[in-house]
Parts: C-alpha cells; structure tokens; sequence
C-alpha cells in the first residue's frame, strides 16, 4: 500500500471494521444498494468511460460502474485488505474483467493524473483528516471537464437507524468525539460539502437529498444481532458493563421491531447525493 496519513481509518478497516464487512458483504450490500441507481445515474457514465471509486469496499459499487463503461474501465481504492480481497474475488466470481482494486489513501494516493472521467463514491468519502486535500487529489486524478458524483450520510435525525440508536442511547456512552470534523457524519451539512468541493476545485455543485430503503436483516432478532456487531454500535458496547450492554442489545432488537415488514427489517436511510465537475482547461 502506498502512503497513508488516515492512520486511525487504516487501523480500523484493515481490522475488526473491515473484516465485519467483509464476512457480511452480501448483508452490507443489502443495507446499501438502494443508493446505487440514484449514484450511477448522477455519475452518467459512459461506455468507454474509465470510472474511479473512491472507499470501494467491497466493491458492488465499482462492478456495477465496469459494466455501464464496458468499453472502459473501473478501478476501486480502498485502505481495507480484507474488503478488497472480498472485491477481488466477487468481480473474478461474476466476470466482471474491467475492473481493477487498489490498496490506498485516497488523500495521497498517487494516481495518473487525469487518467479517469469520472469518480464516485458510496459513503466511503467521509473520513478524510484533510477533506479538501483529498478531494484534490482526487481532482488531480480526473481529465479537464471529469464528472464527481457522492453520497454522504446525513444525520441521524433523518435516518431511521436514529430511531434505533436513541432506543439504545440511555445504555449507551455519550459520545463526545470529532463527528463533526471526522466522523461519519462529518458531511451531513450540504453547505460544508459545497465549501470542500470548491475549494478542492470542483465547479458546478449540486447537492440534493436521496432516500432509499436498508434491509438489516430477516427479522428484528437477526437484524438486532447484526446491527450490533457493526463497528460503530460494537464500539459503545465495549464501553459499558455486560448489564448495560445486553439492555442496548435488547433496546435495538425491540426499536426494529417496529421495522419488521414483507420478511425482513427495512429502515429508511437518507443521504445527500452531490455532484460537480472540474472545469474544461
């Protein structure tokens, strides 16, 4: 892997949060798929179009981007080892042979400059120590004129999953961290997404709302024992007492219950969805 200044992400993905998603890809991929459709058509790729994905993960993201550009190409970067080899694997499983995956910060990572017409990303573009220098590495990275196209999550207040983590929350640490700078909810005001990509260089940027349904699982129980074993719930449970943390477990079983519908628990997740391009030369 190249240089890494994201220290702290590169520990997390390339242990227990990369390797959560990596046993779970198809349970992720169901949480998060809903958005794909809206990300694609934004990014408007083309045929030949060569398409970079920025926080790949496991990939389902970049295979679909390598079949809309079937006359180009499509390379996913990621700190995670462990979702990467998940990536690697289903793109050989399904055929998929224009696409490629690289181990990588995304702020530094050294790529062709102007080698892509598009970039995208899927909620991988929220953990950057240095937001506006990755976006313009990233910038450096597309041809005069190249398209962006990202999802971020927006807050908690507008997500179903809020509704779950405030059943759980009086069992549970307040947390008192950096979300507002570096965490996952570091995006979530459009205007600061706009004041990054600007100053990254990006003209032409838009930032409107998407919803999309998140299936967590078959029924509360299975969705409740998933749920917390994602990195983020799995981090306030080790902070409290066995006690505590089997009445946050029980609080978010019994708040998705609430979700059970057709077979499976189905939140609503919203997400800003932005757009913008460089300008021509």
């Amino acid at each position: 892997m190249s240089t890494v200044v994201n220290t702290e992400q590169a520990r997390a993905w390339n242990g227990y949060e990369g390797t959560h998603w990596a046993e779970h890809q198809a349970r992720y991929d169901a949480v998060n798929s809903g958005f794909n459709e809206p990300l694609l058509a934004a990014a408007a790729i083309g045929a030949g179009d060569r398409v970079l994905d920025i926080g790949c993960g496991n990939g389902q993201l970049t295979r679909l981007a390598a079949r809309r550009a079937a006359g180009g190409s499509a390379l996913g970067v990621d700190l995670s080892g462990p979702m990467l080899a998940r990536a690697r694997a289903t793109a050989a499983e399904e055929g998929v042979a224009n696409v490629a995956f690289e181990q990588g910060d995304a702020q530094v990572h050294p790529f062709a400059p102007g080698g892509f017409d598009a970039a995208l990303s899927r909620f991988g573009v929220m953990f950057f120590a240095d937001p506006v220098a990755a976006f313009a590495n990233i910038s450096r990275a597309l041809r005069p004129g190249g398209r962006l196209a990202l999802l971020f999550l927006r807050g908690m207040d507008h997500n179903d999953l809020g509704t779950v983590f405030a059943a759980a929350a009086p069992h549970l640490p307040v947390e008192t961290g950096d979300d507002g700078v570096r965490g996952a909810v570091s995006m979530a005001d459009p205007d600061r997404v706009r004041e990054v990509l600007a100053a990254a260089g990006f003209t032409g940027i838009g930032v409107r709302e998407v919803r999309a349904p998140q299936v967590w699982g078959a029924d509360a129980d299975d969705a409740g024992a998933f749920l917390s074993g994602w990195g983020p719930v799995r981090h306030l449970l080790d902070q409290v007492d066995a006690a505590a943390a089997a009445k946050a477990r029980a609080a978010i079983t019994e708040a998705l219950r609430g979700f059970e519908a057709g077979g499976a628990v189905r939140l609503t997740g919203s997400a800003w969805l932005a757009t913008a391009r460089l300008p021509e030369g």
